[in-house]
């Protein structure tokens, strides 16, 4: 996915099922949805949507969770 797609331009066909599968691919290889939109030209949206359509499980969200209280000894 070396070109990026003109912004705005419709895709479908096969061209949309072999974008959801470089995405796809991507993805499950450790790539941001972010990275992924900055990569193709996309928005976030576009990118997430491809990606659910094509039955990607997404990741939780990034950052600090927070774990089991500890206790005082």
């Amino acid at each position: 996915m070396a070109e990026t797609l003109k912004k705005g331009s419709r895709v479908t066909g096969a061209a949309r099922e072999k974008l959801a599968a470089d995405l796809k691919k991507k993805y499950d290889g450790g790539a941001s949805i972010r990275a992924l939109a900055e990569e193709t030209g996309r928005s976030y949206g576009f990118v997430h949507r491809m990606l659910s359509e094509s039955g990607v499980v997404l990741r939780g969200r990034g950052g600090a969770t927070r774990g089991k209280k500890a206790t005082s000894a």
